[in-house]
């Protein structure tokens, strides 16, 4: 059993059951289907009611574990000189809520993201419930070539939403999904309001380690320069090594640091 499994714990079978039931009984409908999807996701048990809703079950364990991450990144960015800008949730509702919300900013401001419907608690477990997109592929599960195209719109949807003071806070790539060529973004962590300018930084060097196994160093900082001016891609240099030794990145960190001194000297 992975690591990410057994943090995450199992929610068991019949209260997805009846979570799906309680979500499609509010759209007027019985269950007729739930897939468990076997995401890596330390936060949630997701699924799919009814090939048409995606559901996020989270419980107080996930709460407990945003906020060892939480801490954890807190330090981790110290240690990059700048303070922590991360905060954790009280409550796994208080998660939905977040998640709910953050994705309704996202779409506010014309980056793609699944259309938020609700969040609530079911029996103190948080739900959120989002449009299913189907069809999707993760970034890590697309070609070389796919993920040259698309990644400057990466970058593109991420200044955006900087320039409205918005931050993801948890870009991997895992959580961009797409479709027919367009990006849709999910699972945004909660960063104070005040800190855009750090966190800004930080989404960026988490950007620049999810695309660099991909497509390599040059076409990642090229990317990144198209949508973002030297300052940044040194504030997010700062970072990288701090993202380097995060369980979700893997990333040649040496050929990104170069590869921005060359860009930006």
């Amino acid at each position: 059993m992975s690591i990410r499994r057994l943090l995450r714990g199992n929610v068991p079978d019949d209260v997805v059951e009846d979570i799906a039931a309680d979500v499609s009984g509010r759209y007027g409908e019985s269950v007729t289907s739930v897939e468990l999807l076997d995401a890596d996701n330390w936060l949630s048990t997701p699924c799919v009611v009814n090939e048409q809703w995606f559901v996020k079950i989270i419980t107080a364990q996930n709460t407990l574990v945003h906020g060892l991450l939480t801490t954890g990144r807190n330090l981790g960015v110290f240690s990059s000189g700048t303070e922590g800008f991360f905060e954790r949730f009280g409550t796994p509702v208080g998660m939905a809520e977040h998640e709910l919300e953050a994705t309704r900013r996202m779409r506010e401001l014309g980056v793609n993201a699944p259309e938020p419907l609700e969040a609530f608690e079911h029996d103190g477990y948080g739900v959120v419930v989002l449009e299913y997109v189907p069809n999707f592929a993760t970034l890590d599960h697309l070609s070389t070539e796919t993920v040259e195209g698309v990644a400057p719109d990466l970058f593109e949807a991420l200044a955006r939403m900087h320039e409205a003071g918005l931050a993801h806070g948890d870009l991997r790539a895992e959580n961009v999904l797409v479709v027919d060529g367009d990006l849709y973004f999910i699972d945004a962590t909660k960063v104070r309001e005040n800190a855009i300018e750090e966190a800004r930084a930080y989404d960026v060097a988490c950007a620049l380690a999810a695309l660099e196994p991909l497509v390599g160093a040059r076409a990642t900082v090229d990317a990144a320069a198209g949508s973002y001016d030297d300052a940044t891609l040194i504030e997010a240099d700062s970072y990288l090594d701090f993202v380097s030794v995060r369980p979700d990145h893997d990333f040649d960190t040496v050929a990104v640091k170069g590869y921005i001194s060359n860009v930006v000297g």
